[in-house]
């Protein structure tokens, strides 16, 4: 008796259990379907294909995610589940053109909540919002004449960079060098910081308030005066704690993705010998034009064209931008295809970058497709586009045209570990940070 109890209990467990289940299964695939709804497959309720977009970057190919859905379902636009959200993975150039073309139109940019918990703001706003001030006051310092008084400094940094932590040695690892190096870049201009240490940033805010009243500090000198001076349209001034979280963000930001390209230019410099020489061939007919102490200068680096073709090559083959959400402000028609408002769009820079239509044997390292006229338009996206394009694609290419420059004339290298595994997490990395071992050209 007691035991046909329990099982009767456990067996309306079971069924409980299997109806909820099957209802969440139910609600979640309905909630994605409707008219003319792009081809594709959900996944589970809430975590929908998550596991699978985040592991294939795990794996080192974060576009398997992508063209095997694109083979599958034969179109470039699909329906998936990610991080919660019902969402539409644009894929290829014609979806590059159109979402970079309706920026703010029928797509506004849109983050994970991820997002916002990783870079906090001490505002009540959300990163989406941090990002536009961003916007509004990065053109000042990143346009061409504040680029060019950068680039003395660069080399300069560049120069100690290398004497403190590349010479001499038998063996580095270039990842969290190259880190370092950036670091200290964006340390450097955006706070005239001269030890790139961010504990005493507070401090440092506070200090230069003092001295920009008391006319020690120059209002254009960098970033952080800038932030200091600047109000918004109701004449008011953004508090210390703010300005500290934009400063890190820009910290930050200005400084893994270039040191991500910088880390793979070694790698592909070190296993191509005629890209290594060809290299070395153009940053020594410079160096050697230069008197002795001489700085780099605005002219030098025009002259820097297969190195920036090269840069640009391993910016194809890893881009440390992967791509990027927005989310649709009202129901459109694409392709076909209704994609309802609110849903999350997400293009990715991998979709045309090594995809054989757009790039011939897209696996070869070939700086040559750079060359005359380049790449097709929406098909190169490194840096994103449109309204939306990255503020600082020039920055970063002086920063690492610079680090070639000083980099190259001083060594030729071999990496510790062949074939060391790659993995995107966020950004593309080697497993093991790249150990290399160093040969230092002979000095004349």
């Amino acid at each position: 008796m007691e035991l046909n109890f329990y099982l009767t209990l456990l067996l309306g467990f079971v069924s409980f259990i299997t109806f909820s289940l099957f209802f969440l299964f139910y609600r979640h695939r309905s909630q994605f379907t409707g008219n003319n709804l792009p081809p594709g497959q959900v996944g589970y309720p809430v975590i929908g294909e998550s596991y699978e977009f985040l592991s294939s970057g795990w794996k080192g190919h974060p576009e398997k995610f992508i063209f095997d859905r694109m083979t599958k379902f034969s179109s470039e636009v699909f329906k998936t589940s990610i991080f919660g959200e019902k969402a539409c993975i644009f894929a290829g150039a014609a979806c590059n053109k159109f979402l970079f073309s309706n920026e703010n139109k029928l797509v506004t940019a849109w983050w994970p909540s991820s997002v916002d918990k990783v870079f906090p703001s001490s505002m009540e706003t959300s990163a989406k919002e941090e990002a536009k001030k961003m916007r509004k006051l990065l053109p000042n310092f990143m346009n061409p004449q504040a680029l060019q008084r950068y680039i003395g400094i660069m080399d300069t940094i560049a120069q100690r960079h290398f004497a403190l932590g590349w010479e001499n040695k038998k063996q580095v690892e270039v990842f969290p060098l190259a880190k370092n190096y950036t670091f200290w870049l964006a340390a450097r201009l955006f706070v005239s910081l001269e030890d790139p240490r961010t504990e005493e940033l507070y401090k440092i805010i506070k200090q230069r308030k003092i001295d920009l009243a008391e006319g020690k500090a120059s209002p254009t000198q960098d970033i952080l005066s800038h932030m200091l001076l600047t109000c918004d349209e109701e004449g008011t001034y953004m508090k210390e704690m703010d300005i500290a979280d934009k400063i890190l963000g820009l910290l930050i930001g200005g400084h893994d993705t270039a040191s991500a390209t910088c880390t793979f230019i070694v790698k592909y410099l070190g296993e191509l010998p005629h890209i290594y020489d060809a290299v070395y061939k153009e940053q020594m007919e410079i160096a050697n034009s230069k008197a002795p102490g001489e700085l780099l200068n605005w002219d030098d680096l025009q002259k820097m064209k297969y190195s920036w073709n090269v840069a640009q090559e391993v910016l194809r083959v890893a881009p440390p931008l992967q791509g990027a959400f927005r989310e649709a402000l009202q129901d459109f028609v694409f392709n076909g295809f209704t994609i309802p408002k609110g849903w999350k769009l997400y293009w990715s820079a991998n979709s045309t970058h090594k995809s054989a239509a757009y790039f011939p044997e897209p696996q070869k390292f070939d700086p040559t497709r750079f060359e005359g006229n380049g790449p097709a338009p929406y098909t190169f996206v490194p840096f994103g586009g449109g309204p939306r394009m990255c503020p600082g694609k020039e920055y970063a290419r002086l920063e690492i045209l610079v680090f070639m420059h000083n980099l190259v004339k001083r060594f030729k290298w071999e990496a510790v570990i062949p074939d060391e595994k790659i993995v995107v997490d966020p950004l593309p990395m080697p497993a093991k940070g790249l150990p290399i071992r160093l040969f230092p050209h002979k000095k004349a």
